[in-house]
C-alpha cells in the first residue's frame, strides 16, 4: 500500500471514532466504555463478551452500531433448546429433493456482519462447534458444506460467567470482557431523555462509514508497526501470566489486533504502550478486574508525553477500585494462608498477589476502607513471611 492509500484508510478509522461511537455515546448514556470496546472488536473482527442483567441496551448498542454503517444483523436469544436451524437456518427443500444438503442461510448468521447473541452461556453441544468456528475462524461448516462469513464482530452476552469446560471453551472465544449495568440514580433522567430520542428517529443520521470501509480498516491492521511495543509486550504477557492471568500463546498473538485497532482508531498505524488499555478487559473471572487494572495502569503510566498526547481517550484514566472487591480477595488470600503449609512456589505468588493489592488499595477513596484494607495486607504478609 503506498503512503497516499495508507493515509486515506488512516482517515477511516478517525471517521469511525468521530461519525459512529461519538454519536452513539450521546444515544447511550453511560456506555461509552462498551461503545469504546465495539469499536475495537470490529475493527479488529474479534468478539466481545458482555456481562451483565437483562434490560441494560446490551442489544439496542449492537443495533445501532450496524445501523450506522449500514451493516445486517442477526440478533438471537439463545436456549438449552436452540437448535442449529434457528442459527443458521434450514437445509434447502428443493436441493434436498436432489440429494444436495445445503444451508438456505438467508437472513441468518452466516450473512449477518454483526452477530448479537444473548444468553450465549446456554450454548449446547448441538450447535457449540458450529459456533466456535464461526467466533475463531469466521467459517460455517455444515456436513461438506464450508463457507467464508462476512461477520465483522460477534457479541455475546450473559448475566453469567461459564462455570464447565465446555463452556469455557466457548468464553474464551471473546477476546475482550465488558460489564454492562443499569446506569447510576443520577444519571437515570439522562437516559430516558436519550431513549425517548431515539426512539423518535429510528433511522438516525447515517455516518459515511460503510461495512466495506471497515473491512479496509481491518486489512489495513495488519500493516501496523510494533517495533516500539513489542518488548514491553512480551515482558507484560510474563507478568500477567506470572499474576495467575493465564494468556495462551494464542490469545497473546491475537491481542495484537485489539492493540493495533487501538492505533487506528486513533489515527496509527505505529502502535504505542498507551494502546495497551484493552488489557485491561481480559478477565476471566471478576476477582481479576482489579489485578489487571494495576498491571495495566503500571504500563500506561511508562508511556512519554508523545505517546500519552496521540493515545486512545480510555488509556487517560482507569476505574478506581471497588474496595468489597479487595477486601474479597484478601480474604481468600487468608484462607489459603490458613490452610496449612505453602509451598515456596505458592509463597511467591501470593506474595505478588498482595504486592497488586497493595497498589490499588492506595487509589480507594475512603480513608477508613483504604485504612483498613492496608491493614489487612500488611497482616497477610506478615502471616506468610512466618509460614514455614
Amino acid at each position: 500500500m503506498n503512503e497516499t492509500s495508507g493515509d486515506t484508510h488512516l482517515e477511516l478509522g478517525r471517521r469511525l471514532t468521530e461519525n459512529v461511537l461519538a454519536p452513539m455515546k450521546q444515544a447511550f448514556v453511560g456506555k461509552d466504555e462498551i461503545i469504546d470496546l465495539l469499536g475495537i472488536t470490529l475493527v479488529a473482527r474479534e468478539n466481545l463478551f458482555i456481562l451483565g442483567p437483562p434490560g441494560t441496551a446490551k442489544s439496542a448498542l449492537v443495533q445501532d452500531l450496524a445501523r450506522r454503517i449500514d451493516g445486517q444483523v442477526f440478533d438471537y436469544l439463545l436456549t438449552r433448546f436452540t437448535e442449529p436451524n434457528e442459527i443458521f437456518g434450514p437445509f434447502d427443500i428443493r436441493k434436498l429433493r436432489d440429494g444436495d444438503l445445503v444451508t438456505n442461510t438467508e437472513g441468518m448468521l452466516p450473512e449477518a456482519s454483526f452477530v448479537f447473541l444473548d444468553e450465549l452461556l446456554n450454548a449446547n453441544s448441538a450447535i457449540l462447534n458450529s459456533l466456535l468456528l464461526v467466533l475463531n475462524e469466521r467459517v460455517f461448516r455444515r456436513g461438506r458444506e464450508t463457507r467464508s462469513l462476512p461477520t465483522l464482530t460477534v457479541i455475546g452476552a450473559s448475566n453469567r460467567l461459564p462455570e464447565d469446560d465446555a463452556l469455557g471453551a466457548l468464553f474464551d472465544r471473546f477476546l475482550l470482557r465488558v460489564h454492562c449495568d443499569n446506569v447510576e440514580h443520577e444519571a437515570l433522567e439522562n437516559v430516558l431523555v436519550a431513549g425517548w430520542e431515539m426512539d423518535r428517529d429510528k433511522q438516525g443520521q447515517r455516518s459515511g462509514i460503510s461495512v466495506d470501509d471497515v473491512r479496509r480498516l481491518h486489512n489495513l491492521m495488519y500493516e501496523a508497526d510494533f517495533s516500539a511495543v513489542r518488548a514491553d509486550y512480551v515482558q507484560l504477557v510474563h507478568r500477567l501470566r506470572h499474576a495467575g492471568i493465564m494468556v495462551s500463546d494464542r490469545r497473546a498473538v491475537k491481542l495484537q489486533r485489539m492493540l493495533a485497532a487501538s492505533a487506528l482508531l486513533c489515527g496509527r498505524l505505529k502502535v504505542n504502550r498507551t494502546d495497551m488499555w484493552v488489557l485491561r478487559y481480559i478477565w476471566d473471572t471478576e476477582e481479576q478486574q482489579d489485578v489487571l487494572t494495576t498491571i495495566i495502569g503500571d504500563v500506561l503510566e511508562q508511556a512519554d508525553d508523545e505517546e500519552k498526547a496521540a493515545g486512545h481517550p480510555r488509556s487517560r484514566g482507569g476505574d478506581l477500585p471497588d474496595p468489597e472487591h479487595l477486601a474479597r480477595d484478601l480474604e481468600q488470600i487468608s484462607a489459603k494462608l490458613g490452610n496449612g503449609d505453602v509451598p515456596a512456589t505458592e509463597r511467591s505468588f501470593l506474595q505478588d498477589q498482595l504486592g497488586l493489592l497493595a497498589a490499588r488499595c492506595q487509589w480507594v477513596q475512603d480513608d477508613q476502607q483504604r485504612a483498613f484494607l492496608e491493614e489487612r495486607v500488611n497482616q497477610l504478609l506478615q502471616s506468610l513471611e512466618a509460614s514455614p
